[in-house]
């Protein structure tokens, strides 16, 4: 049977943070958004909580429909503004770069060639002009991925995976991945392009894989997945070029 795979976009496929960022700079001025990272270039320690107005937004800060924006050194008052000015935006979920350019392509190459059956899972709200849903399948296929199956999330991803019956699921944010493989039987794969040292381990005692790409991620989907006279499956060929160990829920 051919594999089912779920990728998700923004932070895996799409870079949201860039074009949120530039919107950001816009709205508040390059100090507001840039400050984090100067602070951690000098080797600063954590900042004295500022007025409201400047104070680092809680994890529920932003809308309910709208993704969490660590990279952004952002109040809850000023991720309200900036969710509310990609809304006026026309199309925005059209307008952003891919993360590692030629990778839509190469994925709708390589499922097309496998038989793979690839969903496309998001949590975007919605902005000005097409539903997020229908800007998205106009992005993918834009950077080359034909007729693009596209969910827009709202409850755990784990549920989804169990209720699509997925194998597997790549995600950039650990939470969604520790869903995967909490409520679902799918394999989680966690694209993790910072340093990778910590959360390798961390992630591996949970069986979830971590690459550093979306590239690498197809390279081994791919060698996985190749035609062999092996009589081990796909899924445990997936797991033993992660580097997973099994575990007794796996």
């Amino acid at each position: 049977m051919p594999l089912r795979i779920a990728f998700d976009l923004d932070g895996v496929l799409a870079d949201m943070d860039a074009e949120l960022l530039r919107q950001a700079e816009a709205l508040f001025g390059e100090k507001v958004t840039r400050r984090r990272e100067e602070r951690a270039a000098d080797g600063a320690g954590p900042a004295e909580t500022p007025p409201d107005d400047e104070a680092p937004a809680s994890a529920d800060a932003a809308p309910a429909s709208a993704p969490p924006l660590p990279k952004l050194n952002l109040t809850a008052r000023q991720q309200r503004k900036l969710w509310a000015r990609v809304e006026t935006i026309e199309n925005f979920w059209t307008t952003l770069d891919e993360i590692e350019p030629g990778i839509v392509a190469r994925l709708g190459a390589v499922a097309q060639e496998r038989r793979w059956e690839v969903i496309f899972l998001t949590k975007r709200p919605q902005s000005a002009g097409m539903t997020a849903q229908r800007q998205t399948q106009q992005w993918l296929e834009s950077k080359g991925f034909s007729l693009p199956s596209v969910y827009v999330v709202q409850g755990s991803r784990g549920r989804i995976a169990a209720a699509l019956g997925l194998d597997i699921v790549i995600d950039d944010r650990p939470e969604n991945c520790l869903d995967v493989i909490a409520d679902s039987t799918a394999r989680a794969i966690l694209v993790w392009r910072d340093d990778e040292s910590q959360m390798s381990a961390a992630a591996r005692r949970l069986a979830i894989g971590v690459v550093k790409s979306v590239a690498e991620c197809l390279d081994i989907l791919t060698q996985a997945d190749a035609r062999t006279e092996q009589q081990t499956g796909v899924m445990e060929r997936v797991r033993r070029l992660l580097g997973l160990k099994e575990t007794a829920s796996a």
